[in-house]
């Protein structure tokens, strides 16, 4: 899923989030974010493949829930292009923009809990490298296994699936 974000009031995320309802879930920068346990089960079922933009507390929480998740840490080239960008989007205040740079160093920190690192100093290097771990990660046996049970099944391979 792509950009699929759903807002609510800050009572009925809490309230969702007392539920069961998000997978995972963290108040960053004043906002409060979760990834819908049930979207997220629907599509794993039909097979697709799952990319969460998610900070590195989320990525902590999924990891425990599905310890085969690939994280995948994005870096900025450097904490000056981090401000230039964040000041190009133009979607925060000058104060919030501080708030995130402040932040930057402690989530940056967390980068080596991530099985890949992509440096993010040109966008259509940093998406191919993503497309390269994301086409890696349907090779491993365990995805292929269950993607090709029946194949598997005609070879005589063994899987935990079968």
């Amino acid at each position: 899923i792509r950009d699929r974000y759903y807002f609510t009031s800050v009572d009925d995320f809490l309230t969702r989030r007392a539920a069961g309802e998000s997978l995972e879930s963290a108040e960053v920068h004043g906002n409060y974010y979760g990834t819908s346990r049930l979207v997220i089960a629907e599509q794993i079922k039909a097979g697709t493949d799952v990319l969460l933009e998610i900070d590195w507390q989320g990525a902590q929480q999924m990891k425990k829930q599905f310890p085969q998740a690939v994280g995948i840490f994005i870096l900025p080239p450097s904490i000056d292009a981090l401000e230039e960008r964040l000041k190009k989007r133009g979607q925060d205040e000058p104060q919030v923009i501080t708030r995130r740079l402040l932040a930057a160093g402690g989530e940056i920190a967390h980068a080596s809990e991530f099985e890949y690192v992509i440096i993010n100093q040109e966008f259509a290097t940093a998406l191919s490298e993503l497309t390269a771990i994301v086409k890696a990660t349907r090779c491993r046996f365990a995805q292929q296994a269950a993607r090709n049970s029946f194949l598997f099944a005609q070879l005589g391979i063994h899987t935990s699936l079968s």
